[in-house]
């Protein structure tokens, strides 16, 4: 009976094979692949997005319109290291986060005329 499971097993290979058919037989060439397309794919895009939010950030000064996360559209008056004041109507003043700065948004009205 010991012979028949001698038998069933698997055929040994002669010299142990090359260390690099070995190696491309692996998973590990998959994983390193597959990580290598997330990095590109994924995490490199997401790193250079989050660059140029806090360059956008950092870049904030008075006068520059902006919009919020909310959707509301105003020009800065005031600026803090965590806050900006808005104003979005002539006596309407709102104070908001910095990270609530979802990008900076051109005057229509000045691009109308210069036109």
């Amino acid at each position: 009976m010991i012979d028949l499971a001698y038998a069933m097993g698997p055929a040994p290979v002669p010299n142990g094979g090359s260390p690099w058919v070995q190696f491309l037989q692996s998973p590990l060439p998959v994983l390193v692949v597959m990580g290598g397309i997330f990095f590109f794919l994924v995490i490199r895009p997401q790193q250079r997005e989050r660059q140029k939010r806090e360059a956008m950030l950092g870049s904030l000064k008075k006068g520059d319109r902006v919009i919020t996360s909310g959707g509301l559209i105003g020009t800065i008056v005031g600026l803090s290291d965590q806050t900006v004041t808005l104003k979005i109507a002539d006596s309407v003043r709102v104070e908001c986060l910095r990270s609530a700065i979802n990008g900076l948004r051109d005057d229509p009205k000045a691009s109308q005329e210069s036109a």
